[in-house]
């Protein structure tokens, strides 16, 4: 009796500690991720930029069905910026804030899949990256010289980036022409 009691104690801590390890894996960006390239297909588009905020920029390549790559930075000639985005020249944007942003505020999304981050790499498939000026982190499951709650927080954070960027396309992509 005293074991069946001490096991089902340890499945009640096991419960009470699981929504925690859950919600770090939970991706947010899936959905707008999922909303955005079903936008760009509808649209026909492989290619959006956008505002995002006061003196940020985004802009995103897309590969239908298999990856999103999105870069976000502030840009030092802002009026440039705003002239590519309003002539829809949206890779031209990606060109410029890929290599000639102000580096320490560019974040680099690499979404194989096109499906928003991943906390890990499932069945074999490719895994997602996140380049800050601060270093790069995969999410393949593998830790590396991160500890498991460094690198619940690198996704946590990266994933919240990651959907404040899509978010700002989206509003982009949905403006009346």
């Amino acid at each position: 009796m005293t074991a069946i009691r001490g096991f089902g104690l340890v499945a009640l801590v096991g419960l009470l500690l699981a929504p925690s390890t859950l919600s770090a894996q939970d991706s947010k960006s899936a959905t707008v991720a999922g909303e955005l390239t079903r936008l760009l297909d509808e649209m026909k588009l492989d290619a959006v930029a956008a505002t995002q905020g006061t003196d940020r920029f985004v802009a995103a390549l897309y590969f239908q069905g298999s990856q999103l790559l999105v870069v976000g930075a502030k840009y030092s000639v802002p009026d440039r910026m705003n002239q590519l985005i309003g002539q829809r020249q949206y890779r031209d944007v990606y060109a410029d804030l890929s290599s000639a942003s102000e580096q320490a505020t560019k974040i680099f999304v690499m979404d194989l899949g096109a499906n928003g981050l991943k906390f890990k790499r499932e069945n074999n498939e490719p895994f997602d990256t996140v380049d800050t000026s601060g270093g790069s982190v995969a999410f393949n499951g593998e830790r590396g010289k991160l500890s498991e709650d460094d690198y619940k927080k690198e996704f946590v954070t990266s994933d919240e980036q990651y959907t404040s960027m899509l978010q700002a396309l989206l509003v982009a992509l949905k403006k009346p022409s």
